[in-house]
């Protein structure tokens, strides 16, 4: 083996040895219990609820993320682990994936936890436009097919576009009561599908970015 060999083979195990060392330090997170009462009317929350694309990067507080999730997908009867969004025969086939500053987590409703997938920020390839990579949370929808299994092949999709769109309902009117921006936008499927490390029957649906809106600069006279 020659020298430049020797070196491009040094580089790609080193990439790949930091790559398990960087998922290997990311932690499960134990989230705080999601506070299930409060918030603002239902109907002054649906007269609220609108798309904004310019966040603040200012991270979101645990207590705020766990609501935000469990308003989403959440379990709001635990005798028998139902959510708070319906889906296609109760499969319950739809994913959500947390894209923070520190890394990627799988949202676990059972335990209340966001379990470790991949170190790194990848908000950034969570869609094209700039803002993006300033929100601090980006909700990535994924649909797990093998879960449809009820379903007819061709419908499997057509039900997991479906039941996305009520759990990215819930997060608007989420972010509506609690004074926070929001707005779902396109992905590239290919790009986050290896980020996520999907298996074969996972499909990107959609993702949502959510954080606190940005605040007005000084000489902007508070228009946006």
């Amino acid at each position: 083996m020659n020298t430049v060999s020797r070196l491009v083979s040094l580089f790609v195990i080193t990439a790949a040895a930091c790559e398990v060392t960087g998922a290997a330090e990311l932690q499960s997170i134990q989230l705080p219990p999601p506070q299930t009462t409060g918030g603002k009317p239902f109907m002054q929350v649906l007269s609220e609820r609108k798309s904004l694309r310019d966040f603040s990067t200012r991270p979101l507080p645990p207590q705020t993320l766990a609501n935000l999730l469990w308003a989403g997908f959440g379990i709001n009867r635990a005798t028998n682990a139902h959510r708070t969004a319906p889906s296609a025969m109760n499969s319950q086939e739809i994913d959500l994936y947390v894209a923070t500053a520190d890394g990627v987590f799988l949202y676990d409703a059972k335990m209340n936890q966001l379990q470790p997938v991949a170190a790194g920020d990848i908000r950034a390839r969570t869609g094209s436009q700039p803002f993006v990579k300033d929100a601090p949370v980006a909700v990535i929808f994924v649909a797990d097919h093998a879960r449809l299994t009820k379903a007819k092949p061709e419908e499997k999709d057509r039900y997991a576009n479906i039941d996305t769109g009520f759990i990215s309902q819930n997060l608007y009117l989420f972010c509506a009561s609690e004074g926070l921006a929001t707005v779902v936008h396109e992905v590239d499927r290919v790009k986050l599908k290896d980020a996520l490390r999907l298996k074969p029957d996972q499909r990107v649906v959609i993702a949502q970015s959510v954080g606190f809106p940005k605040e007005p600069s000084p000489t902007s006279g508070g228009a946006q």
